[in-house]
């Protein structure tokens, strides 16, 4: 009797951890947060510069912006914290555009700051791969780098 207990016992033990094994535990991209100081100069930042969406939110949510990335991917402003904004170059979001030369000039005809990675103004960075890429900074000093598409 005690054999048939331990083999069902044996069972339910190999049931449960062969059901932990099969949890898929892969994690998704979802958003990124970033605290701004005021979430509607920003939006007008991500749409008029990044062609960003807004995505609607509900009137009570005044001090929080979504925009959309794409492919269900998102940017959510907030500007419920007061605190100093600090980061630096290699703290950046990073896009892709297959009209990289048209983004630099729609840049330049908007009077925004570009530089390669080192910080040499007006001056196009390109990666080892032959990638072209411009970094430049949003209303609360954030960090973006558009890069070309290589094709």
């Amino acid at each position: 009797m005690q054999k048939v207990i331990l083999f069902f016992i044996l069972i339910q033990v190999s049931l449960l951890i062969n059901g932990q094994e099969s949890k898929d535990l892969s994690l998704t991209f979802n958003h990124i947060a970033l605290s701004v100081k005021d979430v509607n100069v920003s939006e007008k930042f991500y749409t008029t510069v990044l062609n960003l969406k807004p995505i609607p939110l509900p009137l009570e949510a005044k001090d929080v912006k979504w925009m959309s990335l794409g492919d269900g991917k998102e940017l959510h402003l907030l500007s419920v914290l007061k605190d100093d904004i600090k980061t630096n170059k290699a703290i950046h979001l990073a896009f892709s555009t297959a009209n990289f030369d048209a983004f630099v000039q729609l840049l330049t005809t908007m009077n925004i700051a570009y530089s390669d990675f080192p910080g040499n103004l007006n001056k196009i960075n390109v990666r080892p791969d032959g990638i072209q890429q411009v970094f430049f900074q949003d209303p609360d000093g954030y960090w973006i780098e558009v890069n070309s598409i290589n094709e």
